[in-house]
């Protein structure tokens, strides 16, 4: 019954996309060429080309929206990871339909009007989905909408759960009572206990329950059986909460299994998922040769600079630890004199450090001499964001000193990344870098790396990054 209103409700939803998409793009059509806003007088196409391109637009956003998760439970998901989401979904819709229209040649269709379209399906979408959630919360507040929930086991395990579900009124549950075999038949914490557990198939008639929650500790694994015996018996859906839920570290707990054996990752990490690592991988290439091509105009006039101001090599080459603790070389712009480098090699580089040249100092200021890291990342050692990669000599040493300080070896080094644009970059305090870089990586998302690299600009231009 719950798996049959989620289609429906699903269903719904599709239709209410394809009718924002398809109105979308009809009043872009109307503001660009009938709306007295321009008054060109540019026709290239009539309407029905552009309602012919809903044919390839709608099955593109709604496999999109899909993707992106649009379609999953409204229960469990908040509102701003929605909002973003579509954002993003929208985005990558409006860029794929330019670029199949640019490859084919189709040139004609109006960009301000594929323009006036992405922005009108974006906050129209926005609108409708926060609308319906707004419903959603309104019935739920006069008693529509509700699952009632039952909790097997009153400890520390089921009140934690009991708090969240009780503070949350938006998520729809409620919860009947908690079943326990160590608490007599009363009120805990307003909450009735209904019974025990040996008791659970007549709790079970007498209540209306939708779902089971059973939050007993591992060795209560019979007690855990019978119940999900009696569950199934009763044709309720169960979840279980491990007592061991405190040791999953990060923003949600993942799953993985091997050939039918469930397993538990005890720290969620975005970037392991194909999907993730392949979409920061594509972008991490074509931002970089774009970025390339920009500046070489720059990174020439630097590579000139550098030779002529000081004796030496123009590229310094570093040993930094990436990800899996794989060794790899660093690029820079040399901004050390070369009877310095060697000492260098074991010694933070100060604001003031004397062992800079003039326009070393200045390069450093401005992180050009960071520029040649683009290499690093086509070639696959780094990324554009991310925790920025140490010497092995502070590896060893902070391994020791900070706890987690390896876990930021999941991922690729950065050319740049969220401590470093918080502030804690050079000579601060390595255990807010730290803190900065595991919240990064735990929080990953295609926006948070967009939000860096902007970031990345202000920090530059406002403290000398």
């Amino acid at each position: 019954m719950i798996k049959s209103n989620q289609r429906f409700f699903n269903f719904i939803l599709v239709l209410f996309d394809i009718i924002i998409v398809t109105a979308a793009l009809l009043f872009a059509w109307y503001i660009r060429f009938v709306s007295p806003f321009f008054d060109d007088g540019v026709r290239t196409m009539n309407l029905g080309s552009y309602i012919d391109l809903l044919g390839l637009i709608i099955p593109l956003y709604l496999l999109l929206f899909l993707f992106f998760g649009l379609y999953q439970p409204y229960r469990k998901q908040r509102f701003f990871k929605e909002f973003r989401e579509i954002i993003l979904a929208n985005s990558f819709g409006i860029a794929i339909v330019m670029s199949i229209l640019f490859t084919m040649k189709s040139i004609h269709f109006s960009r301000y009007m594929l323009g006036i379209f992405f922005l009108t399906s974006t906050l129209l979408m926005i609108l409708e989905r926060g609308s319906i959630r707004k419903i959603l919360r309104m019935a739920r507040e006069r008693g529509f909408n509700i699952k009632y929930l039952i909790i097997v086991g009153a400890g520390s395990i089921g009140q934690t759960f009991a708090a969240k579900i009780v503070g949350d009124r938006q998520l729809g549950y409620k919860i009947s009572g908690y079943v326990d075999d160590y608490y007599h038949k009363g009120d805990k914490d307003g909450i009735p206990v209904l019974g025990t557990t040996r008791e659970m198939n007549e709790i079970l008639e007498e209540y209306q329950v939708d779902e089971v929650i059973i939050a007993l500790p591992n060795t209560s694994y019979k007690r855990i059986d019978e119940v999900i015996d009696i569950c199934e018996y009763q044709g309720i859906k169960t979840q279980i909460i491990p007592d061991y839920f405190h040791l999953i570290q990060g923003t949600k707990p993942y799953f993985d299994e091997l050939d039918g054996i469930p397993l538990i990752n005890t720290r969620y990490i975005p970037l392991d998922q194909p999907v993730n690592k392949w979409i920061k991988r594509s972008l991490d290439i074509m931002l970089s040769i774009l970025i390339l091509i920009l500046v070489s105009p720059i990174m020439l006039i630097t590579a000139i600079l550098v030779k002529i101001t000081s004796p030496g090599p123009i590229i310094y080459k570093q040993i930094r630890v990436g990800m899996g603790r794989k060794e790899f070389w660093i690029y820079k712009f040399r901004s050390m004199r070369c009877d310095t480098s060697i000492a260098g090699e074991t010694g933070w580089t100060t604001e003031n450090d004397p062992r800079k040249t003039k326009f070393g100092a200045f390069i450093r200021k401005t992180s050009i001499d960071e520029l040649p890291q683009f290499m690093n990342v086509l070639k696959g050692d780094m990324s554009i964001v991310g925790p920025r990669p140490e010497r092995p000599h502070y590896v060893t040493q902070f391994q020791h000193e900070i706890p987690k300080y390896m876990i930021k070896h999941h991922v690729r080094p950065g050319i740049t990344g969220w401590a470093q644009v918080k502030g804690w970059r050079g000579d601060t305090s390595i255990h807010k870098r730290i803190e900065c870089d595991i919240e990064y990586i735990e929080k990953w998302t295609l926006w948070f790396d967009i939000k860096v690299f902007f970031m990345t600009f202000k920090a530059v231009f406002e403290s000398g990054y």
